[in-house]
């Protein structure tokens, strides 16, 4: 978060427009991996955010690769996510709008290695188990992809951050 960090620089904490990626990663198996975050201890989709002149697509790949060790081959975009539901506050006071494109993939290669900078653990969950603590911005993307999937999960807009 090069950029992000040097924008922080100057506006400090208050509210930016942050636009990013994230990658919903599907096993043969069809469960989904989420990392468990350092920064606010909840489970979430791997993911960040753009730096100047690279593609939305180009970050979900970077992430996927920088969090968790895995190469994303094929991939297709679920949908682009803004609004108030992607206000967040991180626990350090820092406050973004997200604008986030989220992409599926089925399609990866390589053996999962975290950053423990920014991911405590990693784990496949099937949609029908997914944890209780969903980071709050990743809530309604996995509800979007699980409504295409037919499995309306109704605890998932209810959780807490």
């Amino acid at each position: 978060m090069g950029y992000i960090m040097d924008l922080r620089k100057i506006v400090g904490a208050r509210p930016l427009i942050m636009a990013g990626a994230c990658v919903l990663l599907i096993d043969s198996q069809d469960r989904i991996l989420l990392q468990l975050r350092t920064d606010n201890g909840t489970w979430g989709l791997p993911g960040g955010s753009l730096e100047p002149g690279e593609s939305m697509e180009s970050v979900a790949r970077r992430e996927l690769l920088e969090e968790v060790g895995l190469t994303a081959g094929d991939m297709s975009l679920l949908d682009i996510f803004s609004g108030e539901k992607f206000y967040y506050k991180y626990p350090h006071g820092d406050e973004v709008y997200n604008v986030i494109a989220a992409y599926v993939c089925r399609d990866y290669q390589g053996d999962i290695r975290i950053d423990e900078g920014e991911v405590q653990e990693t784990k496949f969950f099937s949609l029908h188990d997914l944890p209780e603590l969903i980071n709050p911005p990743d809530q309604p993307i996995l509800q979007t992809y699980m409504d295409l999937q037919g499995r309306r999960v109704e605890t998932i807009g209810d959780q807490v951050g």
